[in-house]
């Protein structure tokens, strides 16, 4: 009998020991562990305030309106930056005019500075601003040359990693999107591949640009993924989030998708991980985040910050009416549950026919609660002859807006 006891009080412990071990599990499955890097520091963020930035938005038209620069930068959208190891910022910039701009009146007496319609565009473009916030000087443009004719590089997301894992030498790696001219309903180019170029420091000289990812074998270029809109860096990782063109489909709104990199290898296509679901795979065949293709979902691009463990994305609202609101969603994990949308952001515009789009967080000009956020601002009807002429007769159409906005929590 006492063997007997004790032989029982034995399996009720070991029975005890299983069932624990069965509850932690089915813990851990309501929480996988990709929503648990965030870890106890994640908690719901809202978009609680917001102030026109004015401080930056008139060092960008007292930049781009000085009559004594004739050949920088006068305007252009695809707005991003990064902070340089010396304290300078590095602001990168797609489409792109240069040349002189003069002074109000414009040509049929509105009280705005214009530029000519002979002004050059080009795809791309970088404006380097001091650590005390003033922009100085605009980088030999374009950039980023054209790959092929017919063919343009669009920078977005960068950032400054070692040149490799470990290295002392640090370089500046800005994603590019390649796109190919293309018809109705891609008057904008059609997607075709994500790079990586690798700049020097500190002459921010362009030494190389690797293709990482390929998209001309999706014959469906709505479907067609490309990566950089945005960049996050969490201990080793660099995550790096993409979006689809379904808007360009007339679907309500686009998928996002995100990729992870070791820092120092993100000119390395190798060392690029997918997410597919349910890992981090090497196959390039990503599943989307977020996005519904209904009620949810972002603009093909979009913007995410870290705020403690909490990650908060930006992007212009699904269904709404014109380009005008954007709002957020936030999650404990880069790779989701992605909850929102939250409140929006009704973006500040100037009259006429135009509209906001792109919202970019600048993190490293933020701080104390603060979070700056950028969004471009153009005619409605970006292409064809009248929409140069109105961006030409206002220049501070084609110019980012800057807020600051305070996230609230829980």
């Amino acid at each position: 009998m006492p063997d007997d006891a004790t032989a029982r009080r034995r399996a009720g412990t070991g029975l005890g020991l299983v069932l624990a071990l069965v509850c932690a599990a089915v813990l851990l499955t309501a929480f996988p562990h990709h929503d648990r890097e965030g870890g106890g520091r994640c908690a719901p963020r809202t978009l609680g305030s917001w102030t026109a930035d004015t401080t930056l938005d008139a060092e960008f038209t007292r930049y781009g309106d000085d009559p004594a620069r004739t050949d920088d930068w006068t305007g252009g959208d695809g707005t991003h930056s990064v902070r340089l190891p010396d304290g300078r910022v590095l602001w990168l910039f797609s489409d792109t005019y240069l040349g002189p701009v003069h002074g109000p009146p414009n040509p049929i007496g509105e009280s705005y500075a214009w530029r000519d319609l002979s002004t050059p565009l080009v795809r791309n473009s970088g404006v380097v601003m001091s650590r005390a916030g003033r922009l100085e000087s605009t980088l030999p443009a374009p950039l980023f040359p054209d790959p092929a004719p017919g063919r343009w590089r669009w920078p977005v997301a960068a950032r400054v990693e070692p040149r490799s894992p470990g290295s002392a030498e640090q370089v500046v790696r800005v994603l590019l999107w390649t796109r190919t001219t293309g018809t109705y309903p891609w008057v904008y180019g059609v997607p075709a591949a994500t790079e990586v170029a690798t700049l020097s420091l500190p002459d921010l000289r362009v030494e190389s640009v690797a293709r990482i990812l390929g998209q001309r074998q999706i014959t469906d270029p709505s479907r067609r993924v490309l990566f950089g809109t945005t960049a996050v860096a969490d201990g080793k990782w660099t995550y790096v989030f993409g979006g689809d063109d379904a808007r360009a489909a007339a679907r309500p709104a686009s998928r996002a998708y995100v990729a992870r990199v070791e820092r120092g290898r993100l000119a390395e296509p190798t060392a690029w991980r997918y997410w597919n679901g349910s890992g981090w795979i090497s196959r390039p065949r990503p599943t989307a985040v977020l996005g519904d293709g209904r009620g949810t979902g972002v603009a093909s691009a979009f913007t995410v910050v870290r705020d403690e463990g909490t990650y908060v994305l930006f992007t212009m609202a699904a269904g709404t009416p014109g380009l005008t609101t954007v709002t957020s969603y936030w999650a404990c994990a880069p790779t989701g549950p992605w909850h929102g949308p939250g409140r929006g952001l009704r973006a500040p515009l100037p009259g006429g026919e135009v509209a906001a789009y792109n919202p970019q967080a600048h993190p490293e000009l933020s701080g104390d609660g603060r979070l700056v956020l950028s969004y471009d601002v153009n005619w409605l009807a970006a292409t064809g002859g009248a929409a140069q002429v109105n961006l030409s007769r206002n220049v501070s159409l084609y110019r980012p807006r800057f807020e600051v906005l305070r996230l609230s929590r829980g």
